[in-house]
């Protein structure tokens, strides 16, 4: 089994496709490390020798910021808008969205399980 940046790469999954199980790796990323190191698109992680691997690793940590450092990066960058109290902080510590999405009817996601309001009831208009 090939472990690259801490993260266990399925062995029946295209090289190119194995990669982006690796957090900070998408699939621009992960062709373009099989484009530099010339491995070919249709071979496999288990195809793969320890040199390949070896190489793919080495290309990783040195061009990439993956995994830990990548997660830690983001929650300190969080933790930076917070202590700031920007607005984007404030979204961040209510948990509701950030970008400007509307929250009335949709951002369940985000806002988590929907709350029943006890007596709450809609009444119908009147003509």
């Amino acid at each position: 089994m090939a472990r690259i940046a801490g993260v266990n790469i399925p062995q029946n999954k295209l090289v190119r496709v194995g990669l982006t199980y690796i957090y900070g790796i998408g699939e621009k990323n992960s062709h373009d490390i099989c484009k530099s190191l010339e491995i070919p698109a249709s071979k496999r992680v288990n195809e793969l020798t320890d040199d390949e691997i070896l190489k793919i690793r080495e290309f990783i940590d040195q061009k990439f910021t993956v995994e830990g450092d990548l997660r830690r990066d983001t929650s300190l960058n969080i933790k930076r808008l917070i202590d700031l109290a920007s607005y984007r902080g404030s979204r961040h510590r209510k948990k509701l969205p950030v970008r400007g999405q509307r929250t009335r009817c949709n951002a369940r996601t985000r806002k988590g399980k929907a709350i029943a309001i006890a007596g709450k009831k809609l009444t119908p208009l009147k003509k």
